[in-house]
């Protein structure tokens, strides 16, 4: 007869942040769950910030919370040595730091670094993707680290292998691992076993198969056996240590909430305008059914103007299928938030996942189309739309896995630049998120559409616009369509 082993596992739980990464060292390489500030393990991070012996440190985590809040009190006290991550946003230390030569960084397409930790966490050492093929992550080059007169490059990004599978390229990407992980949930049992809430779960579940230490808090600890084995999101066997948060924050960065009737105008001024009526344009791309992915800015505004007899399920790459619109101020959950780190909230039968799952439903072709903003546009197809070298740095966020993956491509944005410099160009000037990848552009003035080989073609403008207006506001020439069309919004 076999017989039951039974083993305490009480050695997991420490009695704080402090005890729990004692051996935390300088140098170390830390993998930090969350994105924006929701869902990041606050009590440990405090720790970090609070541990006055630390520096050098290499951090993997989306973003670098805000310019006070989260990673950013780390960032700010000068401990980091190394960023990698997806997005700078609008986290101005981080920004002002990377561009002054004090800080390394490493800027990598969401999806990818959510699967170089998933893969990592695997024991998988390399793998590749389309994400990134023909553009700065693949041919390197991009300054790590800029010298002290913002100019030089002191360390500059390796070029990486490149195959082709079955007529398309792909990317070699060498996966990530770390001496400490550092994860936030929301329930765990004594084993270590860890509920996550909502999109609290981004990069947490994928940082803690990473962590050669993986070290989480939560909100609460029960017995083992008390959380139902079919809910558990994250098993024990990834967790090392353990901690009951001390005390919770929970900081929105873009408290959004809803103002009224969404089907009213939103024009306020002209800029608004022109928003707007590129938003409603673009909501006729949408059909029953259809999975969407939406980015920030422009496209955000796009559900507002969905026909309601249509149903379609907007996709969140921080890890949500079934966004709701903006929550009423009753309704605000700071572990409910968007790609843009907005409150929302969730429609009935949403779904909640992993940053790596998110993004395997991106690259697998599963979402119908993404809509997203852009800085500049080829002829051929070609989008930039992440950096502008040595004065805006934003990051790509998940903006090259979405252009990546095969799915109808739709660019929202207004037709030029400040000073009327044109966006529509015969060659993207800045560093490309994608090559040959856009589907459709809508800007205030008309709307194209490409042809492989050929260009774009103008199929509609709105009312009141010129063709001649056009024509000197786009920096390529284009073709007209036979049937050009007048919408009027």
């Amino acid at each position: 007869m076999l017989k039951i082993i039974k083993k305490s596992f009480s050695s997991k739980i420490f009695p704080s942040a402090s005890a729990a990464l004692a051996d935390l060292g300088s140098g170390s390489r830390v993998l930090i769950g969350g994105f924006g500030l929701c869902g990041i393990p606050e009590n440990l991070i405090r720790e970090l910030s609070n541990r006055s012996d630390l520096n050098n440190l290499t951090v993997v985590s989306n973003n670098c919370g805000t310019t006070n809040d989260g990673l950013g009190i780390v960032l700010k006290q000068k401990k980091i040595k190394r960023m990698i991550a997806s997005y700078v946003g609008e986290n101005s230390e981080f920004e002002a730091q990377y561009l002054g030569g004090e800080l390394e960084l490493e800027l990598v397409p969401q999806g990818t670094l959510a699967e170089k930790l998933r893969a990592g966490g695997a024991g998988i050492p390399a793998f590749y993707t389309p994400t990134g093929y023909a553009t700065i992550v693949q041919e390197g080059g991009f300054p790590i680290k800029v010298g002290k007169d913002r100019k030089s490059v002191v360390i500059a990004s390796e070029k990486k292998e490149v195959k082709e599978f079955d007529g398309k390229h792909y990317v070699m990407e060498r996966c990530i691992t770390g001496d400490f992980a550092l994860i936030k949930g929301w329930k765990a049992d004594t084993k270590g076993n860890i509920i996550f809430n909502k999109t609290a779960r981004n990069f947490n579940y994928d940082c803690a198969t990473a962590g050669k230490i993986t070290v989480a808090e939560v909100e609460e600890i029960v017995p083992e056996g008390q959380l139902n084995p079919d809910e558990i999101h994250l098993p024990g066997i990834y967790v090392h240590r353990l901690i009951k948060g001390e005390k919770y924050e929970k900081k929105i960065e873009r408290r959004t909430i809803f103002k009224g009737d969404s089907t009213q105008s939103l024009a306020k001024s002209v800029d608004d305008f022109k928003r707007e009526r590129i938003a409603k344009r673009a909501a006729l791309e949408l059909r029953d059914g259809m999975y969407v992915n939406l980015g920030i800015g422009i496209p955000t505004l796009v559900p507002s103007f969905v026909d309601p007899s249509i149903k379609i399920e907007l996709q969140s790459e921080n890890g949500m299928l079934g966004m709701g619109p903006y929550p009423t101020e009753d309704q605000v959950n700071p572990d409910l938030i968007n790609a843009g780190k907005e409150t929302i909230t969730e429609t009935p039968g949403c779904v909640y996942f992993s940053s790596s799952q998110s993004f395997a439903m991106v690259r697998g072709k599963h979402l119908a189309i993404t809509i997203l903003g852009a800085l500049q546009v080829s002829k051929d197809g070609d989008l930039a739309n992440w950096i502008i070298p040595g004065k805006l740095v934003k990051g790509m966020g998940g903006a090259m896995d979405l252009v990546a993956s095969g799915s109808k491509v739709v660019i929202t944005m207004e037709h030029v630049a400040k000073g009327n410099s044109h966006k529509i160009l015969d060659k993207c000037t800045l560093p490309l998120t994608g090559k040959g990848v856009c589907s459709k552009i809508i800007t205030d003035l008309g709307v194209f559409d490409f042809e492989r080989g050929n260009g774009i073609t103008l199929i509609e403008m709105f009312e009141g616009v010129t063709l001649e207006q056009i024509k000197s506001l786009t920096g390529c020439q284009f073709n007209v369509a036979n049937d050009l069309k007048t919408l009027k919004f």
